[in-house]
């Protein structure tokens, strides 16, 4: 039998993460951290200009690595997800739901491996 899922698996961790900064609709700009399989693993809240998603940006950077910034949550439909908090307790940050608290962790871990050395990708022009 086949196991291709295994080598999809591992992709993540040889292929560098990027944020992609982007522009919406209402001329906000918000950033998603990726990791190497182009999965969202950290989305950002709106901000008003593209300095301050730039600042959000090295503020991830500079939060990622310390686990105590992470606030694990529980949705209403008890799903976890994660809010990475800056050292003044404002968010930065936050996961998509998951399945499981393991699956939570591993998106913590995929954030702190990333964030430091993923690449910006502007795609506001």
């Amino acid at each position: 039998m086949p196991s291709g899922h295994n080598s999809e698996d591992r992709k993540d961790s040889t292929m560098p993460g990027t944020f992609s900064l982007e522009v919406g609709a209402t001329g906000k700009y918000r950033f998603n951290l990726k990791a190497g399989n182009n999965q969202v693993i950290l989305s950002s809240e709106q901000y008003d200009t593209k300095a301050s998603a730039q600042k959000g940006i090295e503020s991830v950077r500079a939060n990622a690595g310390d686990d105590a910034r992470y606030e694990r949550k529980v949705a209403k439909d008890k799903s976890p997800y994660f809010v990475l908090k800056a050292k003044n307790g404002e968010p930065i940050g936050k996961s998509e739901m998951y399945s499981s608290a393991s699956a939570l962790e591993n998106g913590i871990a995929s954030v702190k491996t990333n964030a430091k050395d993923a690449k910006v990708v502007d795609r506001t022009a």
